[in-house]
This record gives structure tokens, C-alpha cells and sequence, in this order.
């Protein structure tokens, strides 16, 4: 099946020893990736990550995984095992440990340094298990494996998990770059071994699946960055994302070529490259490093500030420069790099910080005109490869929006997987395998859960609805007061608008229409209406008049007041 199911019903009772597969997110979407997995009563996790909000959903700070599926059976999960360090496959570990703190973490070693740093933040101490590839946990029902894969961070593990259902590899985000900076490569001596024993199911990163041919090795990046930094005339300011270890080292290392020092700006870019550094992941020539508050002793043309905000997020290092709004002004002559791929969604958010560093005078490098990132994700001509490597019975492509998992699905086919052998489905899709055999079986509710402030899970669709009304279209406020006993307006209305029109004199010729109206309603007969039903023709007159005068539609908020009624 190489198109989305939708409309699933909801999944039939386990049975026993049947593997369930369940992603609460990383499927139609790049983010929020997690996948749960059951077993004769018990539950393993893989990831646990966070999704960054779009524009459309103002004031969120973060999305997390729907976990209400799986929150009234936390104590049958056996461990959480996390592929890699990045954010979209860490970040939602802190809200789902709150509930059950001695849920065993397993990963490589950074991966649970960078954990563990962001659990301090919460004040969570985590009971973790660090694991190298080759490594195989007994986690009964299910024993996993873990394969070394060469991704963007280094650590990254796909896991490879038996039970007596099946078999699962899990690869995590992954590329099958030969030429690393850190020389580790995607074990495909291993993957062939797995391959010989028998993969049941597959669940490979589809990112770039899209993509022809292969993703260009990491270490082109190096000379273009060397020649940026030769020419700069100014400041070189690098954003990236801030557990992007390659690339980082590959800052540090074209600073120290040209002589240039480099400061890390950014609560959560230091944090994790002083853990890389303290843990070998990061070399840093002596004397390259400078704190930020020393940026001013040196010439502009000595200076590498590597900061966060590649993707545009509003809060970020990069972002605040942008408006004027951080310690850091950018001046005419500066180089900006942005040395990350674009998430989809994204576009707007960095085209808008791209111009506004233009309109500063900045020279802005980017993917669009230099060669200055490459992709962490494996490629179509790399998944090829997977597939007759492997020979999966079944696929089912994650980590990705529909168009990539449709093509992922599509590679997978050309390679002689049936299609209906083929697993697609977006968040929420339910898979369960017995005796080696797959299928889909149904599909549980996947909705997003926001993170606002100290907020987790509180607000709703319709709230960020209300948002986007108040920052596109406005508000007006209405306030009458009526005299219920003579049946009329005693006062009011009184409007006052904001982002609706330049002049609230311009509501003059309504004010009266708003008040006959309520008189009227008054004055039927039956039933005195209520508080609410005055408000709904406050609400209706007003909004008919601005969408008819204005062409607008604000948020409309209408108070009345019954006059005595607290006497």
C-alpha cells in the first residue's frame, strides 16, 4: 500500500504474543518523534522528542507527543530507548519522566549526557544505561540490539528489537556518509547481519526520501566554510542548530585556520558543546574558545560568534540579533551563515530573519547560495541500499511528512517489498505483528499537546484560534448597559477597538443600531432573554457592520451590564 489509510477504526484488544507498534508522532510530520511498542502487557519507548511550533500557533513554546494513550500504564514500560541527542528526539523526555521518573533511559553516551543536562533543568534524576553499538539489552519481552548509524550528532544508534512476535529495526534519523569527521560510519556489516537473521519489519528514517541519488559527505562543508572565513571583512556570525556537533567543530576548526576566536552564544549552544568537549566529541584548539563578555577585547575581523536560531524560532540568539533585541547588534559588513537544512514550516520564519539581517547590511550565506550545510538524513540512493541490504517483509516509513512517506514506501516497492507489504499511516496508526506477519489494525487519536509557559497540555486548538484572531484581525470590546425593568439602554455603548480601524470614531454610526437592537430584544415578548443571549446580538450587529464596512473579523467581545443589579 504505497497511499495513507485514514479513517481507521479504533484497534482491537492485544492479543497474546502480538507486537504492537503505535508512533505518537514522527509520522506526517518532522518532529515529536516516538513510537511505542507492546508486548504481552509490558511497553518499550523509543524516543521521545518535541516538535517546534509553526506560525500558525502563536505563544507556543513547544508540541509533545500525545501520551494520554499511554499514561495510565506507565509503570509497564520497561525502558525508553533514545536513538540520538537532537531535539526532536529528546526534548519531550523531561514531561513524560515527571510522571514516572525511574522509567530506565537507554542510549549512547552523549546522547544521555544531553539528556541528563536538560533533566537537571527539571530536577529530575534519571536512572539511565549507556550502551555502544553492539550492545544487546535483555528488556523483557524484548531484547534490543543496537547498530551504530552516522547521522548529524554523533552516538546516534538504531536498535535493532526481538520478540517473540517478530522482529523490528528501528533506525532513528540516519545517513550513510563514508567520509564522517568523526569516522563513524553506518555499520552496514551490520545491518547485513540482521538482514541474514531476518527483518520483519522496518521503520526507516524518510526524510529525505524524496532526494535523489546520495547526501554529500560532511566533510565538503569544511573548505566552503574556510573560504567564507578568509574573505570575511567583519564579524562572522554562524547559526546552527545548538546540538549540531559536526558542524560546530567545523566553525572551530575554520576560526582556527584564519585566527579568528570563537564565542558560543546561547543557554542551550553551551551547555551542549561543553558537554561535547568534556566528553571528546568536540576538539577544541587551545585558546580558540572566548566567553561572550570578552567579544569587544578583540578586532571584528578575530571574531566567530556561533549562535542558535537557524530555523527562525523567535526566541533564538539569531532571531533577537535580527530585530535589535540582543546584546549582539548586527552591524553593516557582518557575515551571517545559516548552516542547517529549512524544516518545512519554517520557510516564512527564516526568509523573514534573512531580509531583516539584508536591511542591517549583513552579508547573509545560506543552503540557497553556498554550499554550507549538508543534510543528516539518508537519501533515496541510500535507502536503496538499505532495502537490499536488509530485505524487509515489511516497511513502514517514518520520520516525516506524507510526501515522504509515501516515497519512502514507493523506494521500498522498487526494491520487491509488496506493496501491500508497505505500512503507511500517520501519527496515531496502530500496527500489530504475530508469527513475522504485520497489518494494520486501526488507529488511536493523535492530537498535539502544547506546551505554553508552564502550561502543558492546556491549551486547545480553539485557544490558538483566538490568537491568530487577535493578531491578524483584532478586537473589539462593547460595553452597554441596560435597564431591564424600562426596557432600554441606559448607557453605551461604549466600544473600543485595537488592530481594527485607525479611529474608533469611526464605530459612531453603529453605536445606535447596536442600541435599538438591544431594546428590541428587550421589548419581545415571552421570555426575558438572558445576559448571553443580549451579548449574541451584541456580537451579530457589530460583526455583520465591520465585515460589511471594514472587511475585517475581529475578535468581538460584548459586556452587558444589567443596571441596579446589585441593589
Amino acid at each position: 500500500m504505497t497511499q495513507i489509510q485514514y479513517d481507521l477504526p479504533k484497534p482491537p484488544k492485544l492479543g497474546r504474543d502480538t507486537l504492537r507498534v503505535m508512533p505518537l508522532g514522527g509520522l506526517g510530520e518532522v518532529g515529536r518523534n516516538m513510537t511505542v511498542y507492546e508486548l504481552n502487557g509490558k511497553l518499550l519507548i523509543v524516543d521521545c522528542g518535541v516538535l517546534f511550533p509553526e506560525e500558525t500557533q502563536p505563544g507556543v513554546d513547544l508540541i509533545l507527543p500525545d501520551l494520554s494513550h499511554i499514561l495510565d500504564r506507565l509503570d509497564d514500560v520497561v525502558a525508553m530507548v533514545l536513538t540520538h541527542g537532537h531535539e526532536d528526539h529528546i526534548g519531550a523526555v523531561p514531561y513524560l519522566l515527571k510522571r514516572r521518573p525511574d522509567i530506565p533511559i537507554i542510549g549512547s553516551q552523549l546522547t544521555l549526557a544531553l539528556v541528563e543536562a536538560k533533566l537537571q533543568e527539571h530536577r529530575i534524576k534519571a536512572k539511565s544505561l549507556a550502551v555502544v553499538a553492539g550492545d544487546v539489552e535483555d528488556l523483557k519481552p524484548f531484547e534490543c540490539e543496537f547498530v551504530a548509524v552516522n547521522h548529524s550528532i554523533p552516538d546516534a544508534l538504531a536498535v535493532f528489537i526481538r520478540t517473540t512476535a517478530g522482529t523490528v529495526l528501528h533506525t532513528g534519523d540516519f545517513k550513510m556518509d563514508q567520509l564522517p569527521l568523526d569516522g563513524r560510519i553506518t555499520d552496514l556489516r551490520h545491518f547485513s547481519r540482521l538482514g541474514e537473521e531476518g527483518v520483519d519489519l522496518f521503520l526507516p528514517d524518510s526524510t529525505n526520501a524524496e532526494v535523489p541519488g546520495f547526501t554529500p559527505t560532511e566533510k565538503n562543508i569544511g573548505g566552503v566554510l574556510s573560504s567564507i572565513f578568509r574573505d570575511a571583512p567583519k564579524r562572522i556570525i554562524v547559526a546552527s542548530f545548538s546540538s549540531h556537533v559536526h558542524r560546530v567543530q567545523q566553525v572551530i576548526d575554520a576560526a582556527a585556520e584564519h585566527g579568528r576566536k570563537v564565542a558560543l552564544v546561547g543557554r542551550s549552544m553551551v551547555r551542549n558543546m561543553t558537554i561535547a568537549e568534556k566528553l571528546g566529541y568536540l576538539q577544541v584548539p587551545k585558546n580558540t574558545l572566548i566567553d561572550l563578555k570578552d567579544v569587544e577585547r578583540y578586532r571584528d575581523d578575530e571574531v566567530v560568534l556561533m549562535c542558535t536560531g537557524s530555523q527562525g524560532e523567535p526566541m533564538a540568539a539569531l532571531s533577537r540579533m535580527a530585530s535589535g533585541d540582543h546584546r549582539v547588534q548586527i552591524e553593516e559588513g557582518d557575515t551571517i551563515i545559516l548552516a542547517s537544512s529549512l524544516i518545512p514550516g519554517n520557510e516564512n520564519s527564516v526568509f523573514r530573519i534573512i531580509n531583516g539581517l539584508l536591511k542591517l547590511g549583513a552579508n547573509v550565506i545560506h543552503k540557497g547560495n553556498a554550499k554550507v550545510h549538508v543534510s543528516g538524513h539518508a537519501a533515496a540512493g541510500e535507502l536503496l541500499y538499505c532495502y537490499n541490504i536488509l530485505e524487509p517483509e515489511y516497511v513502514m516509513p517514518v520520520h516525516g511528512e506524507v510526501r515522504h512517506l509515501i516515497a519512502n514506501g514507493k523506494l521500498a516497492v522498487q526494491t520487491g517489498v509488496p506493496e501491500e507489504n508497505v505500512l503507511l499511516g500517520e501519527s496515531g496508526i496502530v500496527v500489530d505483528m504475530k508469527d513475522h506477519r504485520a497489518k494494520i489494525v486501526g488507529a488511536v487519536e493523535c492530537g498535539y499537546v502544547y506546551v505554553d509557559g508552564k502550561s502543558v497540555g492546556e491549551i486547545t486548538d480553539q485557544d490558538l484560534k483566538d490568537r491568530r484572531t487577535l493578531g491578524e484581525e483584532g478586537f473589539v470590546s462593547i460595553i452597554t448597559v441596560v435597564d431591564r425593568r424600562s426596557k432600554r439602554v441606559v448607557a453605551g455603548p461604549d466600544i473600543h477597538a485595537r488592530g481594527v480601524a485607525e479611529d474608533d470614531s469611526v464605530f459612531k454610526s453603529i453605536t445606535p443600531k447596536i442600541s435599538s437592537a438591544l431594546e428590541e430584544a428587550l421589548k419581545e415578548g415571552g421570555k426575558a432573554p438572558s445576559n448571553h443571549q443580549l451579548q449574541q446580538v451584541v456580537r451579530r450587529t457589530m460583526g455583520q457592520w465591520i465585515a460589511r464596512k471594514l472587511r475585517r473579523k475581529p475578535m468581538i467581545i460584548p459586556v452587558v451590564v444589567e443596571a441596579g443589579k446589585d441593589k
